[in-house]
């Protein structure tokens, strides 16, 4: 992740390449929960950036936005729903996970493109009400976040404090056959 971008515009033809692998991202029952705000025009980006107080200076921002109802509603489909006439407990919510995969997909696309990205998550940091109404979002859509897009500047990027902490070994990650 980077938090610094050169100011160069993310040509329309890499965005959309972009765009359309996360597309293909892992989707509970296929549901397709998840969508995108691309956000490129300046006076909007600064908008969102207050919003947020978000450090990024990319050329792009795009906000990722996720279903639940989407996904209940698919769940009550007739292939989905359970014997009885019940959808399907949900002991974890698995909208998240795929908004999550869709956004590894355009973090792997971007440096495939020779971009970088960084990702700034919403919960309890700015009013997801406010940016709804900035940004047209459906009330049933939840905004999850914001993901910066842009050509790196390396000169100019500050690592995060956090990345002090240091990354557990993979002995700690790892369990094989049994925790």
């Amino acid at each position: 992740m980077i938090r610094a971008f050169k100011p160069n515009p993310v040509p329309r033809e890499k965005l959309k390449r972009i765009l359309s692998l996360a597309q293909h991202y892992p989707s509970a029952g296929y549901s397709q929960e998840v969508t995108y705000v691309v956000i490129t025009n300046k006076e909007k980006r600064e908008k969102v950036r207050k919003l947020r107080d978000l450090r990024s200076d990319a050329p792009v921002l795009l906000i990722p936005c996720v279903s639940e109802k989407i996904v209940h509603d698919r769940y009550r489909e007739p292939d989905k729903i359970r014997s009885g006439g019940k959808e399907i407990d949900w002991p974890i919510p698995f909208w998240y996970f795929d908004v999550g995969c869709s956004c590894m997909i355009i973090f792997l696309a971007a440096v495939n493109e020779g971009l970088a990205a960084g990702f700034a998550g919403s919960v309890g940091i700015f009013n997801p009400g406010l940016l709804r109404k900035v940004l047209g979002i459906p009330k049933h859509y939840e905004p999850v976040g914001v993901l910066s897009l842009g050509y790196p500047d390396f000169g100019k990027d500050v690592p995060s404090p956090s990345l002090k902490r240091g990354r557990r070994s993979l002995k700690d990650f790892i369990h094989r056959e049994e925790w």
